[in-house]
């Protein structure tokens, strides 16, 4: 079996592991103190162009999300996201189980726009019984989203615009940020996303480390006492130098990039066999995610061969489903997924 269903499959990259290996006798300080992560903490604020970046490492997504979101939260305080956000339909309810109402609203593709946002925080502060509902004080949005769409630095400007005008933090889940700066239309990079959130993270779970995301705060206002709350939600890894490693492997000599732009190319054999076979796509993207629309007998002729995701019914003989490739994919399996999809 050939899996396809996430882009989390495989352990770490090969480098990832050799820097683990070579350190792994060594003696330093424990909780994220370590010489590592100090500079690993050093080479993201470079990328970023700011040194005064709070940088703190966790172990995953969920983790992230649900400690961002309780630092930055007062108890009244919810958190705007897209209906098919990842904080509301992939998370088992973690952020409200840490107190914080998520605020939906509805999308397409994926994103959200600063004009929704305009909308949710006027309706709130018109509302003559504001304080008896949730407050609007945080943005979520993913890059790329649930959907592989990506957010352009216009959108971004303008979100980041319409936040600091209301008052409310802009944060963004970086989970799959390598694919999506290595995506064709992409024109944002960590300088630019480092000044217009206020915090985001970049994923590696996902992007060739074992494990690990690096949280950003640009905004010192969330940088207080972040390391408390990571302690209590239960963030704070002892062995914290193995976070500051993987994110050295992948990011001293820009390999995390490489690893994204090379799951893309593996995508786009995926989404040409697509396209070319008159299969129509559910949303148009260029990341590592290809959701395109089949008849459910190709798709069970495919499911004896690869593992791949269900999305939705279209109609009473096709179905919406998700390929997904990752860094270490191989152009092999790529190309064998490409030849039967093509195949009458």
């Amino acid at each position: 079996m050939i899996y396809f269903n996430c882009d989390y499959n495989e352990g770490a990259h090969p480098e990832v592991l050799g820097r683990l290996c070579e350190t792994n006798m060594e003696q330093t300080s424990g909780y994220g103190a370590d010489i590592y992560c100090e500079r690993a903490r050093g080479v993201i604020r470079g990328l970023c162009g700011n040194d005064r970046l709070g940088v703190h490492f966790l172990v995953g997504g969920t983790q992230v999300n649900l400690t961002v979101i309780a630092a930055a939260l007062r108890p009244h305080q919810g958190v705007l996201a897209a209906e098919s956000g990842h904080i509301n339909v992939h998370e088992t309810g973690a952020i409200e189980a840490c107190g914080h109402k998520v605020l939906t609203v509805p999308s397409e593709n994926g994103k959200i726009s600063a004009r929704q946002v305009e909308e949710v925080y006027r309706i709130h502060v018109e509302d003559e019984s504001m304080e008896h509902t949730v407050q609007p004080k945080m943005v979520y949005i993913s890059n790329p989203t649930e959907l592989g769409t990506i957010y352009s630095k216009a959108e971004l400007e303008e979100l980041s615009a319409v936040c600091k005008k209301n008052g409310l933090y802009l944060f963004m889940d970086g989970a799959r940020l390598g694919y999506g700066l290595a995506a064709k239309e992409n024109d944002l990079d960590l300088k630019i996303i480092a000044e217009l959130c206020d915090v985001f993270y970049i994923g590696g779970t996902k992007a060739g480390a074992l494990f690990g995301e690096a949280v950003v705060i640009s905004n010192p206002a969330l940088q207080e006492d972040f390391r408390y709350i990571i302690k209590q939600k239960g963030g704070m890894l002892a062995k914290g130098r193995l976070l500051g490693i993987q994110f050295l492997a992948l990011l001293e000599n820009e390999l995390y990039f490489e690893l994204g732009k090379r799951a893309n190319v593996m995508a786009d054999i995926i989404r040409k066999a697509c396209r070319e076979s008159g299969y129509p796509f559910l949303i148009e993207n260029t990341t590592n995610q290809i959701f395109t629309i089949m008849p459910d007998d190709k798709l069970d002729s495919l499911r004896e061969k690869y593992t791949f995701s269900y999305e939705k019914r279209i109609d009473e003989s096709h179905s919406a489903v998700r390929f997904c490739t990752s860094w270490a994919t191989e152009e092999v399996n790529a190309q064998k997924l490409a030849e039967d999809i093509s195949n009458d």
